[in-house]
């Protein structure tokens, strides 16, 4: 399954205002009960605790919250843009206006890594990013679509 196959309509939160973190992961929270029938005050949790380990910022104006979730049997993701940026405490001290939350099937943890790390490929990619600051949310799923082609040509071409 790929990313552009998990982006569901409702799953797109565009141009939102929050004022910061807290009140993001909140919002994640909520929208992930809505949209996946799980549990709104577990999923904060989670995804609180796993930010006390360390933001999950990655740079350029993008977080990949993330954690496992018990309820699910597939990745999961919602995807937010946030008008403004809010400060994130990301590796580049930037704030953060592109956020791909990912709840992960607990007990599956090696297939985290390839989602994180796929996720975090794509979002990398400048002009991804660029696009999703203005895309229309009709658009969103072809642009994650053409972004992991774009990746998965890249890893076969290193293989070679």
């Amino acid at each position: 399954m790929t990313l552009s196959e998990l982006i569901r309509p409702e799953g797109l939160l565009l141009d939102i205002e929050v004022s910061d973190k807290a009140a993001l992961l909140d919002l994640l929270a909520d929208r992930a009960a809505q949209v996946f029938g799980l549990d709104r005050d577990l999923v904060l949790s989670k995804l609180s605790k796993r930010e006390e380990l360390g933001s999950t910022g990655i740079g350029h104006g993008i977080a990949l919250p993330h954690c496992p979730c018990t309820r699910i049997d597939a990745p999961a993701l919602l995807f937010a843009r946030l008008k403004p940026a809010i400060e994130f405490q990301a590796v580049d001290e930037r704030p953060v206006d592109l956020v791909l939350m990912l709840l992960l099937p607990k007990g599956s943890a090696a297939q985290h890594l390839p989602v994180l790390s796929m996720a975090a490929r794509v979002l990398r990619q400048p002009d991804v990013a660029k696009a999703l600051r203005h895309a229309t949310a009709e658009e969103i799923p072809a642009i994650f679509h053409r972004a992991a082609a774009t990746v998965d040509e890249e890893k076969r071409s290193a293989d070679l």
